[in-house]
């Protein structure tokens, strides 16, 4: 845990967050900035800072976070119509909290992607 990272401060419950999932590798909570009617987070309860920094002992955790995420998006309702998962990577890919975190967005039709 990094004693300055937002979402570790989440994790460890010294910041509120409405948490939405919670098992003993990962927690799920609602964007305090959400750019969907549906906006979540799901992240690693292990301080991992970018994508880049994922490691074979990851594997597990990350595929828990697509898990999460598509339970949580059935449960929420945005499923069957689609929804968005989005992992930005350092500065130029749009990451603003440097510890790994899948934004998922719903609920509204999302622009094209290219």
């Amino acid at each position: 845990m990094a004693d300055d990272c937002i979402f570790c401060k989440i994790v460890n419950k010294t910041l509120p967050a409405e948490i939405l999932y919670e098992d003993d590798d990962v927690v799920a909570f609602s964007d305090i900035h959400p750019q969907a009617p549906t906006h979540f987070l799901v992240i690693p309860k292990k301080h991992i800072p970018t994508l880049d920094d994922i490691g074979k002992e990851d594997r597990s955790v990350v595929g828990q976070m697509l898990v999460v995420a598509a339970d949580l998006s059935r449960k929420k309702g945005i499923a069957e119509r689609g929804y968005r998962q989005i992992i930005n990577c350092r500065e130029f890919g749009g990451q603003l909290v440097f510890h790994l975190h899948l934004h998922i967005l719903g609920g509204r039709q999302l622009g094209k992607m290219g």
